[in-house]
C-alpha cells in the first residue's frame, strides 16, 4: 500500500512537472504546423518575426532547440521565449545592418527592376533566411520531425543605406578633391577589438560602451575632431528627446574621452541609461549621433572644408549608430521564474514526506 501510494504521488509530481515543461495552456491550441504559425515585421530598422510556440512543443522541440539559419551556437542568433501572450510564442529579431544581416547567415539579395531587371541598377535588397529546429539526441536517425520557417523582407535601397552607420565628406585643399568616409563603431571592450552586440532584451543599464569613429581615405594632413555626441530617442535627431554625452570639452560625469583630433580616429565610452520618457517600458531605445569635423593635423582647430564643385559647405558631418536598446534590472524577473519550478520541486518532495509519514 504504502509503495503505491508513493508511486501515485509520483505519478503526480510527473505530470505537474510536465505540464510546467509544456508551459501555460499549449494544450488549448491547435498544435500542428500551419503558414500562420509564424509572423514577419519588417521594420525600418530592424526584422521582427514572431514563431507559436506550441507546435514546438508539440513535435518534441523547445525554445534552445531554435535558431536563425541553423545558427544553433551562436546565442545571438537563438530566440526569446515570450510566455505572457496567448498563445506563447518564440521571438526574433535583427537589425538591418550588415554585421547584423552576416552574423546569423542571413542573405542580402539585390533586386533590380524592369523587363532586364537582371541588368538593370539595383533599386532594392531582399534579405531573407530560415528558423529551423535542431534535435540534439539525433544520430543517424531521429523521431522528432525537422520543422523550419522561411521569411524574407523587401527593402528600398535607401533603408540599407539609411542604416550602414556612415557619413560622407567631400573635401578640396591644394592637392584636389578626394571623399572621406566616416563610420562609427560601439565596442564592448576597452581595447576596441570585440564589436557590441545589440542583444534584442537589450543590455543592462550602466554597461560601458566603447566608441569609434574613424575616417578613411583621408589625407596624412587631416584628423577626426568630435564637436559634439549626444543620444535621440529617434533614428532622425530632428524634434525627439536629447541627452548630450559631450559638447566640446563639456562632458557627462559618467562619458570618457579617449583620442580626438589627435588621430584619424576618435575614441570615447560612456555607460548606458534609459530615457525617463520610457518609464513605463520594458526596454528604452536610443541612437548615438556624432558631430565631426576635420581638423589639419597639429592644430586641433576646425578647418573649413571645401565640396568638390568648389562652393563652400558646412565642414561637419553628423554619423550616427544604429539602436542601442537598454533594460531594466531582469535578475528579480529570473529569480520568480527559477522560483516557480523550485517551489513545485519542494512541494512535492513536501507532500511525499507528508504522505509517507502518516502511513508510518
Amino acid at each position: 500500500y504504502v509503495s503505491v501510494c508513493l508511486s501515485t504521488c509520483l505519478s503526480v509530481c510527473v505530470i505537474l512537472f510536465i505540464i510546467q515543461g509544456y508551459r501555460d495552456n499549449c494544450y488549448l491550441f491547435f498544435n500542428f504546423t500551419d503558414n500562420s504559425d509564424i509572423t514577419v515585421v519588417c521594420g525600418t530598422n530592424r526584422m521582427e518575426l514572431q514563431i507559436l510556440l506550441c507546435p514546438l512543443y508539440f513535435y518534441g522541440y523547445n525554445e534552445s532547440m531554435v535558431a536563425l539559419n541553423g545558427q544553433f551556437g551562436k546565442p545571438e542568433c537563438k530566440g526569446t521565449a515570450d510566455w505572457t501572450v496567448n498563445p506563447p510564442v518564440m521571438k526574433f529579431q535583427f537589425y538591418i545592418t550588415e554585421p547584423y544581416i552576416s552574423i546569423c547567415a542571413n542573405k542580402l539579395t539585390e533586386i533590380g527592376s524592369g523587363l532586364f531587371s537582371d541588368f538593370s541598377s539595383v533599386q532594392s535588397v531582399n534579405i531573407s533566411g530560415l528558423v529551423s529546429t535542431q534535435d540534439p539526441n539525433a544520430g543517424t536517425i531521429t523521431y522528432r520531425q525537422e520543422m523550419k520557417y522561411l521569411f524574407s523582407c523587401r527593402y528600398p535601397l535607401q533603408y540599407l543605406v539609411n542604416n550602414t552607420e556612415m557619413s560622407v565628406l567631400a573635401i578640396k585643399d591644394n592637392n584636389g578633391s578626394f571623399i572621406s568616409t566616416l563610420s562609427m563603431v560601439l565596442f564592448e571592450d576597452y581595447t576596441y577589438t570585440t564589436r557590441l552586440f545589440m542583444p534584442p532584451t537589450g543590455l543592462m543599464l550602466k554597461t560601458r560602451v566603447f566608441v569609434e569613429v574613424r575616417a578613411t581615405n583621408l589625407t596624412e594632413r587631416f584628423n577626426v575632431l568630435l564637436d559634439r555626441c549626444y543620444a535621440t530617442t529617434s533614428p532622425y535627431p530632428g524634434n525627439s528627446t536629447t541627452f548630450n554625452l559631450f559638447v566640446g570639452c563639456n562632458l557627462d560625469l559618467q562619458t570618457i574621452m579617449g583620442v580626438n583630433g589627435e588621430q584619424q580616429l576618435a575614441r570615447f565610452s560612456f555607460e548606458t541609461f534609459r530615457f525617463v520618457e520610457h518609464r513605463n517600458r520594458t526596454v528604452s531605445t536610443f541612437y548615438l549621433h556624432c558631430t565631426t569635423r576635420l581638423c589639419e593635423r597639429g592644430s586641433h582647430k576646425p578647418r573649413a572644408v571645401q565640396s568638390a564643385q568648389g562652393t563652400s559647405v558646412s565642414d561637419a558631418a553628423t554619423v550616427s549608430s544604429g539602436a542601442i536598446i537598454t533594460k531594466v534590472d531582469g535578475k528579480n524577473s529570473q529569480l520568480l521564474l527559477m522560483s516557480k519550478d523550485v517551489l513545485l520541486l519542494f512541494g512535492c518532495i513536501l507532500f511525499i514526506f507528508y504522505v509517507f509519514k502518516l502511513l508510518l
